[in-house]
Formats: structure tokens, C-alpha cells, sequence
């Protein structure tokens, strides 16, 4: 498992006039779900490809600060190196295709046929991604034919078939019904329990607040804040970065001016919490 650092990274894009990254500096433990949230351009998939050395060795650009993967200083390392430890997930799936398998199941078998995987342990390693992805019946059918979140799906399990200690995955959701980002959020929850270590830009404040163990907040290429969800999301500032307020925290907000939430009770963050605060009520 990965213990992963930042300190002081701050990264330019070529010919960009400003940072993406200012001076963010992380410990992230291993087997911990940390949930990364920011408006467009806060700096949340620069912040990914950081992680997993897509920047700057396939970007160029100006890097100053160290990120280190278990020790290992991803400017140092070779790509496909840090692929073995850190999978990346990114928001267009089809970006991540070969281009050259007919199937699914062959797509997902791309990596470890690179690799000389002994084929009935490769088979068996497809089957289980498959299964975790929840495309366990998608396996005959063509990547390119499949809707875009059938596609994220495809990607994810392209990814969790090496077994990475780190899975960073950039707005993986973004094509998925409500059900298909649950069941997506259920299988990142169930990989940190098996000791990986899971770091996730996404948008769905609702199953960040149920499945995060910490929440980071960027604003301008900047941490704006840090903390678990319960913190950080019924956080007043958070509107003062540019993301709309938790829903389930405005309304406990509300009750509380109405004295219909009890004030030495937490805001609520997620729907079980709201329901539970305006179902005890406020103070007698």
C-alpha cells in the first residue's frame, strides 16, 4: 500500500500566464478515500495527472515541489513505473482505449498482455474487474458501441485489473445515472477497505458526505479547505469558493434559523442526517 506527499507542488502549464497548482501541500494515508471538490477550474485534474505523473512528463510545463508515491518522486520516476502503483481513471474514457481490441474483455486485458500475464490468471483478473465495474455482462461487446457510462465503466475496470495501490480517478462519474455512481462509489469504498488507497475529483456532494473519509477543496490551484465531510461540507465557506452549498446542510440551516433543529446538533450533510435532525426537532 502507498503513503502519498505533497509538498509545496506547484505546476504551470506551458505558455500559461498563471498556476494550475499554487503551493499545495497533502499527506494522504494509505487505504483513505480522499474526495477532491472545486468549481471548473479549480485545479482538480491537474491535481490528478500530478498524482500519477501524467504532469509534467507528459505535459512539460514548470513543476516546482515534490509529490511522492511511497517515497518514490514521481519526477523521477518513469510513467509506466508509477502505473503499477497509481491507476488513473480520467473523465473521458474513451482517451483511455486502445484503439486496437474488438471487445471489452480484450480492452480490459490490454495492460496485462503488455505485461506477460499467464493467460488464465489474466482471465481471471478481467472477470473479477469486470464484475467490480459492474460490466460483468458487458465482456462481448464493443468499447466503442457502449454508452459513455458504460465507457467510464469500461475504464475503470481497464484500470482496477492491475491492482494499483492507488486508484485516482478524474470525475469518473460524470456519465453515470444515480444508481450507476453508487454502485461506482460502493466499489472505491470497498477497495479502501481492502488497504488501497482512493482519491476521487467528482462533483456528487451527497456520496462524497456517505463514502469520504476526507474532503480537499480547491480553489485557484489552491487547498481553500481540508477535513472530513461532516467539516467541510456544512463548512460556510465553501460557497466562497464557487461550489453550491450541500443541499441537506442548507436545509438543516433553515430549521435551525426556524429553531426546528437542535443547535448543539451538527448540520446535516447527507439526506439519513437531515432526516434524523428534523425528526428530533429543535429545543423544547
Amino acid at each position: 500500500m502507498a503513503h502519498i506527499s505533497l509538498d509545496n507542488l506547484t505546476y504551470t502549464y506551458p505558455a500559461a500566464k498563471k498556476p494550475a497548482l499554487d503551493g499545495i501541500t497533502l499527506d494522504i494515508e494509505e487505504g483513505t478515500f480522499t474526495a477532491i471538490v472545486g468549481r471548473n477550474n479549480a485545479g482538480k485534474t491537474s491535481l490528478c495527472y500530478a498524482l500519477a505523473g501524467v504532469i509534467p512528463h507528459l505535459y512539460g510545463g514548470d513543476m516546482a515541489g515534490r509529490v511522492l508515491v511511497d517515497g518514490l518522486d514521481t519526477r523521477e520516476s518513469d510513467v509506466a513505473d508509477l502505473g503499477l502503483r497509481v491507476g488513473l481513471v480520467m473523465q473521458n474514457p474513451a482517451s483511455q482505449f486502445s484503439g486496437a481490441r474488438f471487445t471489452v474483455f480484450e480492452e480490459v486485458a490490454f495492460g496485462l498482455e503488455n505485461r506477460g500475464v499467464e493467460r488464465d490468471l489474466m482471465a481471471e483478473r478481467v472477470e473479477r474487474a469486470l464484475r467490480l465495474a459492474g460490466i460483468g455482462d458487458l465482456g462481448t461487446r464493443s468499447p466503442a458501441h457502449l454508452s459513455g457510462g458504460q465507457q467510464q465503466k469500461v475504464a475503470l475496470a481497464s484500470v482496477l485489473v492491475s491492482d494499483p495501490d492507488v486508484l485516482v480517478l478524474d470525475e469518473s462519474t460524470t456519465f453515470l445515472d444515480p444508481s450507476g455512481a453508487v454502485r461506482v462509489f460502493e466499489t472505491l469504498d470497498g477497495l479502501c477497505r481492502e488497504g488501497r488507497t482512493v482519491i476521487l475529483a467528482e462533483h456528487r456532494l451527497e456520496w462524497i458526505a456517505r463514502f469520504a473519509d476526507r474532503v480537499v477543496v480547491l480553489d485557484h490551484g489552491r487547498v481553500a479547505l481540508d477535513g472530513p465531510p461532516a467539516e467541510v461540507l456544512a463548512s460556510p465557506e465553501l460557497s466562497r469558493t464557487g461550489l453550491p452549498g450541500n443541499r441537506y446542510t442548507e436545509v438543516a440551516r433553515l430549521a435551525r434559523e426556524l429553531r426546528m433543529w437542535d443547535k448543539g446538533r451538527a448540520l446535516a450533510v447527507t439526506l439519513e442526517q437531515a432526516v434524523t435532525g428534523l425528526e428530533a426537532g429543535g429545543e423544547r
